[in-house]
Formats: C-alpha cells, sequence, structure tokens
C-alpha cells in the first residue's frame, strides 16, 4: 500500500528557468548530480543516457520534483504537453493557503496562467504554466 506522495520529474530543456519556476514555489535545490552508465540505462530504459539530475524540494510534507536535463540522447519534445486532453499525464497540483495572494506574487514574477481562479469541490484552482509547457494547479481548500 502506497503511504505517500514521493516526487515527481519532469525532463527540461532549460534547467535553470525550470528551477527557478520551482523556486517561486518555495522548492529548494537539494541535491544535483549527472546520472549514466549501465545501471541507469537498464532502469530508465533509456540508451546511452547522460542526464543532468536536480533534485528541489519542500518540507511539511517533504515531496519532491526531480527535473531531468538530458546531455543525450536528446529529449524527446512533447508538442501535446499543454493539452490537457491528451492521454496520460495531465497535471501536477500543490496546496497553498491564499491562492489569490500566490496569484498577484507568481504572475508578478511573470509566471503565466493558463486560466482564472475557480472553485470546484470545495477548493479555489488554478492553472499556471510550468516548465516545458507542463500544467501546474495550485489549490485552497474552503
Amino acid at each position: 500500500m502506497v503511504k505517500s506522495f514521493d516526487h515527481i520529474t519532469v525532463v527540461v530543456r532549460d534547467i535553470e528557468a525550470a528551477k527557478s519556476f520551482f523556486a517561486l514555489l518555495g522548492f529548494e535545490e537539494t541535491q544535483s548530480s549527472v546520472i549514466s552508465g549501465k545501471t541507469m540505462e537498464d532502469y530508465m530504459g533509456v540508451k546511452d543516457i547522460e542526464a543532468d539530475h536536480i533534485t528541489l524540494a519542500i518540507e511539511n510534507p517533504h515531496a519532491e520534483v526531480q527535473l531531468l536535463h538530458y546531455r543525450h540522447p536528446n529529449a524527446i519534445v512533447d508538442a501535446d504537453s499543454a493539452h490537457l486532453n491528451k492521454l496520460g499525464f495531465n497535471h501536477i497540483c500543490f496546496a497553498v493557503d491564499d491562492i489569490e495572494a500566490e496569484v498577484r506574487r507568481l504572475t508578478a514574477a511573470g509566471v503565466r496562467l493558463r486560466n482564472r481562479i475557480m472553485e470546484f469541490h470545495n477548493r479555489k484552482l488554478v492553472f499556471l504554466c510550468g516548465p516545458e509547457d507542463v500544467t501546474v494547479e495550485l489549490a485552497q481548500w474552503l
């Protein structure tokens, strides 16, 4: 049985921009390494893998966003990553205390919104445009 959420990994072309985006959400870099070699190749299923692996974390409760920046082979661009009607991964959501204040702060820092704040299932919700057009949602429980 699953105990809790541990991490999500996002493949990015611009690692500094991705780190800056998640830093605005409160994530801090905790680890940085280069993954390569036969063990990682077998585990990831990516032949000749060499990639920067950056771990960003928040606490209370602990959760991680891991960034992968492929040196080799080239990352595969997903032209549909921003389309929420595609199959597979849709978005990740983070809880906040004051969604209006967060939206003001994030948009002032240049983060783009995908929509306006709405209420749904006892929450206020909003989608952000994250790195590589990954959709990041904020939720404030009512």
